[in-house]
């Protein structure tokens, strides 16, 4: 009998095509993962400070600042930056040179270069004429508000700027004002499809014996899970010691989990986008060698149509802050009013700050 139903055979039926599952992301750095958590929270502000910011050219632009505190004596810094024409990102060129030198003397050089299409160069140097102590830390940002009455920094990377170049001129300067090195930093950064890995060198003293080695890795599991670590490993006369971190990163499409545990402590934030105008974060720090714990809620109000931006935060030291920012188009001005109050200590601080161009 012959096919009374008019069915195509077994063979000739059409094959449906393979689904193609789109690649994995980047992670992006390991220095990275709290940072939108940490833009939410507003920057600390105390006395009176004027921003000056000049575009020489397409490449080359510089920023004066002046500073006025009731807690120390005025200063000055000089701010210059240079970015070459290879851009990957709108926050991304290379090579890029970035400079800031203050009335003291001191100076902060960062440099950044791209060595190859996945592979990245950077080097920070810190240096200063007077007495300072010495510590190691990544590329200068806005302190963030300490519940102790201090001041407490961004992580390392959170500039949206990077910074790269040339170090043998920048060195030949520093001798040549005969300053001490308090810094010196190196990182290399491989970028893969879906992996980073990351090795900072920083403060190796052949003769003294002493160098700080952290070593970060990041993979991409899923589209929203992320995992990694970080390996932090110092040496000196007399003390050497490891301290190993396990990092996770959970990324939904409003907001966004992040962990960081380890034998020094742990560190958790979460991120949510509630809409265009309103964000929030909420931080946990705990730290096992201080037997410290900090709780900390902060949010991020904009209101586009009068050009006004409100940071705020709540944390467990009885500490509150806020900072208002106010930009006053059509001039190239924004003005910024903050105050902090830490009841448990009866501390109360204020800052205002104009910023052109």
């Amino acid at each position: 009998m012959g096919n009374t139903l008019g069915l195509a055979p077994m063979g000739a039926l059409p094959r449906r095509s393979p689904r193609r599952e789109e690649p994995l992301p980047n992670p992006g750095s390991f220095d990275e993962l709290h940072r939108l958590c940490k833009d939410v929270f507003p920057a600390q502000m105390e006395g009176v400070k004027l921003v000056v910011n000049k575009v020489l050219s397409s490449h080359f632009q510089v920023a004066h600042t002046v500073h006025m505190s009731a807690l120390g004596l005025p200063g000055y810094h000089l701010h210059a930056a240079y970015a070459g024409d290879w851009q990957l990102s709108p926050t991304e060129v290379f090579p890029t040179v970035v400079g800031d030198v203050d009335s003291s003397g001191s100076l902060n050089a960062q440099l950044l270069l791209l060595l190859a299409e996945r592979l990245r160069a950077k080097a920070v140097f810190q240096v200063t004429r007077g007495p300072a102590s010495i510590r190691w830390s990544g590329p200068p940002s806005p302190p963030r508000v300490s519940c102790s009455g201090g001041s407490r920094e961004r992580s390392r990377g959170d500039s949206d700027r990077k910074a790269g170049g040339r170090s043998h001129s920048v060195f030949s300067l520093l001798q040549t004002q005969q300053a001490k090195f308090l810094t010196w930093q190196f990182d290399g950064e491989y970028r893969g499809d879906d992996y980073t890995a990351t090795l900072t060198l920083g403060n190796p003293d052949l003769i003294g014996e002493s160098v700080i080695v952290v070593a970060h890795f990041l993979q991409s599991l899923t589209h929203r899970l992320v995992l990694g670590g970080e390996l932090v490993y110092h040496r000196r006369p007399g003390e050497e010691g490891a301290i190993l971190t396990l990092a996770g990163k959970y990324s939904a499409l409003h907001w966004v989990a992040t962990l960081n545990v380890g034998s020094g402590g742990a560190h958790a934030s979460y991120y949510h986008r509630a809409n265009e105008q309103v964000q929030v974060g909420v931080e946990f720090e705990a730290n096992t060698r201080l037997q410290d714990t900090t709780f900390s809620f902060g949010y991020h109000l904009t209101l586009p149509q009068a050009n006004m931006v409100f940071r705020g935060l709540v944390d467990s030291n009885w500490c509150v802050g806020a900072v208002l920012e106010k930009k006053m188009p059509p001039l190239p001005v924004t003005l910024a009013l903050g105050a902090f109050l830490n009841h448990w200590r009866n501390r109360f601080h204020c800052g205002f700050s104009i910023t052109v161009g």
